[in-house]
């Protein structure tokens, strides 16, 4: 499991668009993500560079504003993983719920599917129950489902819905299929850099819109990431004083207090 992700032109801009860009009227002008990218470090070299890269994976699509600027606007891909992405972002875990099962099979002719359908899964926070065994708590089922159709790999997956019946208890079980220690890492490094933040934010009133929208940005930034790698794992199931419930309060916090300011600078650099 990968460090807490630093933050990059590139995740900075699907950030970006996952917070404010469906919001945004119209394709994103190229100056306006240079400007609003610009409010956290990047420089327009990086923006640019990044842009085609989201380009190439088809996330972004050009465009051009009314005026005739050359824009971007989101895939129908990329509305699709973004919307999901509200989903884990901003929604707190469901709870008792049991367990989504993914079980796949690749010919050896096809083994590279096979680095595909992990990569993915994984990428999407399910935990290893055996070799071709998959599970994630049930609530990722319609996500799962049709990311594995988006990819081209619906056919070589069966999907499942269970409780787990022993024989270890669930929690030891889950113990197994997810580096609960490498997660808590994720959770100690957010809090590292955002609960600082949210205890400067509550002193004083939100009077700085483009500070505000800088926070907010980093947040969400390292935010979104989390809930890939936990998939919302039930808090009876990990271990007491579990770094991820104080993580999400200062998430949930933050976002609450900047979101309002933060869209306002947005929509103002838009206009």
């Amino acid at each position: 499991m990968s460090e807490q992700p630093i933050h990059t032109p590139r995740s900075l801009i699907v950030t970006l668009y996952g917070a404010h860009g469906r919001d945004f009227p119209g394709p994103v002008p190229v100056a306006e993500l240079i400007r609003l990218l610009g409010a956290a470090g990047v420089d327009a070299p990086s923006v640019r560079s990044a842009v085609s890269r989201l380009k190439r994976r088809g996330l972004l699509v050009p465009a051009r504003t009314e005026a005739g600027a050359a824009a971007y606007a989101l895939s129908s891909d990329a509305r699709q993983l973004l919307d999901d992405g509200d989903r884990r972002v901003y929604g707190a875990p469901a709870a008792g719920e049991g367990w989504v099962l993914a079980v796949f099979s690749v010919p050896e002719s096809e083994r590279a599917r096979r680095h595909v359908l992990r990569s993915t899964l994984s990428g999407l926070g399910f935990g290893t129950a055996a070799p071709g065994v998959w599970l994630a708590p049930a609530g990722l089922y319609e996500e799962t489902r049709h990311t594995l159709e988006r990819i081209g790999c619906a056919g070589y997956v069966d999907l499942f819905r269970g409780e787990h019946l022993g024989f270890a208890a669930t929690a030891e079980a889950v113990a197994r299929w997810w580096d609960l220690p490498a997660l808590a890492k994720l959770y100690e490094a957010f809090l590292d850099e955002h609960e600082g933040v949210l205890r400067a934010w509550e002193g004083r009133p939100v009077a700085d819109p483009r500070l505000a929208y800088r926070d907010h940005l980093l947040a969400v930034d390292s935010w979104r990431h989390l809930p890939y790698a936990d998939p919302g794992l039930p808090r009876e199931l990990l271990p007491v004083d579990w770094p991820g419930v104080r993580a999400f309060e200062v998430f949930r916090a933050l976002d609450g207090l900047l979101r309002g300011a933060a869209a306002g600078y947005v929509r103002a650099a838009g206009s």
